[in-house]
């Protein structure tokens, strides 16, 4: 649309149904390329991804043409689909219901980008589900504690 100009950030979270340790180092490369791909294929631009074997963190400049939930269904429903074709997991693959959606400003963003690809350090600390409520407190959002991911599996 012409001029129309924006600048938004989002951090999305999500984990694997059951927050199944399901994926891989062998395979989360793959993973985070296919899911790039498919925000790129949306209009959007990836800033930085990184996953552990129970949750995935995406950063992205988002453009104002899609909803949020349209992106996260197509980027979910879309890689199931694929991690399934490509038999990573045993049994059947599914992302958990819901995610975790955070905006940025300019000037946070490579904080935030840092901070997701260095996961595997920062989970050294931290448990997932702790750093997912501190998320939530920190942006002043109200939850239930019965729909914050179920314990890992």
């Amino acid at each position: 649309m012409a001029n129309t100009y924006t600048q938004i950030h989002y951090q999305f979270v999500f984990a694997p149904k059951y927050r199944r340790a399901c994926i891989s180092p062998t395979w989360k490369e793959e993973l985070h390329k296919f899911i790039t791909g498919t925000i790129q294929r949306h209009g959007h631009k990836m800033l930085q991804v990184n996953s552990m074997p129970d949750h995935i963190h995406l950063l992205i400049g988002m453009r104002p043409h899609q909803s949020v939930s349209e992106l996260i269904r197509s980027v979910k429903s879309e890689s199931t689909k694929w991690i399934n074709e490509m038999e990573f997991c045993s049994g059947t693959f599914a992302w958990q219901e819901g995610y975790g959606a955070f905006t940025y400003n300019k000037s946070t963003v490579s904080v935030v980008a840092r901070y997701i690809a260095n996961q595997e350090e920062h989970h050294r600390k931290i448990p997932f589900r702790d750093e997912y409520r501190q998320l939530l407190d920190e942006e002043g959002i109200y939850y239930n504690e019965q729909y914050i991911f179920t314990d890992p599996v």
